[in-house]
């Protein structure tokens, strides 16, 4: 008897175990067919040098980084030593946390005399800090990236900013707008789309870059919303489209144009591609002769930024 309810036993296992290892299957499968629809939020980066994939917070802060740099009258050098100290110090994101009382993009510690906790979670008054500091660094701009980052930063092992010179090479390129047409952002619409807050994302610009270059981004209607026109032309240009794109999920911009370039949130991963009617009949027979690939197709080359040491 013992023997008959032992192979009873064994059989009804062997059927849930075959059972679930089909449910599991078909469920893997289902998933693995559905992940090609799924939107991602992020941004992609891609200039000559490489391509790096960043979260929308981290292309905010970025570009935040860039314009406030501009202001400043700073060069490139000195927005690659803050992307490599900001990638290492927090990976770019605004922590409200971190080593002791440190916190904010740079982990900067209000006990060290940096400023409030309110104003070091200011990314716009934090990135002005780091910036008053560096230039007070003799020779900055001739110096290794990491002895750079450390004679403002102070930290305890101040090699580690060398690991993200490449990270902070091609952000630095895209952003500043010296690469044209380098970020572009992707993300789900909402189902009821919240209003434009043009003026909002003016206001921040003229925090980071001053009231000309808010003056540079003109509102235009289009039949995704509302959008913004950039008049500024060349590098300085695109250094405020990509500041536009990179907060347009923040305040609800349907488009960025700059020139005969024009980048839509509604079709984000397609990057900036031409604007007018040539564009949108040549994009029609293009779409008619050849099936459209998933948004998640055409990703997966780019790199994401290498964990800073404290997040």
């Amino acid at each position: 008897m013992a023997l008959r309810v032992s192979r009873g036993v064994l059989a009804v296992v062997v059927v849930v175990a075959v059972l679930g290892a089909g449910i599991y299957a078909g469920v893997y499968f289902l998933l693995r067919r559905a992940e090609p629809l799924i939107m991602v939020e992020q941004c992609l980066v891609r200039t000559p040098q490489g391509e790096r994939v960043l979260d929308i917070e981290q292309a905010r802060i970025s570009a935040i980084i860039a314009t406030v740099a501009a202001r400043r009258g700073l060069p490139e050098r000195a927005v690659q030593i803050a992307y490599a100290t900001a990638i290492q110090e927090s990976k770019l994101l605004n922590l409200p946390y971190g080593d002791r009382d440190s916190l904010g993009v740079f982990q900067q510690r209000p006990s060290q005399g940096w400023g409030t906790k309110k104003q070091l979670l200011d990314p716009v008054y934090a990135t002005r800090r780091f910036f008053a500091a560096l230039e007070k660094v003799k020779d900055y701009q001739r110096m290794p990236i990491e002895e750079a980052a450390q004679a403002v930063q102070r930290s305890a092992d101040g090699s580690a900013y060398a690991d993200h010179q490449e990270d902070a090479e091609i952000l630095a390129a895209a952003f500043t707008g010296r690469v044209p047409h380098a970020v572009h952002c992707t993300y789900p619409a909402k189902a009821t789309p919240a209003p434009a807050r043009v003026d909002a994302a003016r206001r921040l610009l003229t925090r980071t870059l001053g009231a000309a270059g808010a003056r540079a981004l003109v509102e235009e209607r289009s039949t995704g919303g509302t959008g913004l026109r950039v008049t500024a032309t060349g590098k300085r240009g695109w250094l405020i489209a990509s500041f536009a794109v990179a907060h347009a999920q923040q305040y609800g911009i349907a488009h960025v144009r700059l020139g005969g370039l024009i980048w839509r949130a509604e079709s984000g991963d397609d990057g900036w591609t031409e604007s007018g009617a040539a564009a949108t009949r040549r994009s029609e027979a293009a779409a008619m002769a050849a099936p459209a690939r998933p948004a998640a197709a055409r990703r997966g080359r780019a790199g994401r930024l290498r964990a800073g040491a404290r997040p």
